[in-house]
């Protein structure tokens, strides 16, 4: 992944093996936001690709999950 995704676009880590919501770019590394909340991280653009589906599932459920037990987000 070259250019930078729209922020909120569902992105892996490969080198924190971790999915990630892009949210901007600090110089240069891209900041990610876990998806369930938490602290963002800053991953190196050469290390971040598009979430695959089953991914985005994942996340995505894992996101659904944390609200239904009143996770802030």
């Amino acid at each position: 992944m070259n250019a930078a995704p729209d922020v909120g676009t569902l992105v892996m880590d490969s080198h924190r093996d971790r999915v990630g919501e892009f949210r901007g770019v600090a110089g240069p590394y891209w900041s990610l936001r876990p998806v369930v909340g938490g602290t963002e991280w800053e991953a190196e653009p050469g290390h971040v690709r598009p979430a695959d589906p089953m991914e985005r599932m994942h996340a995505q459920t894992a996101r659904a999950n944390a609200r239904s037990r009143g996770a802030l987000l």
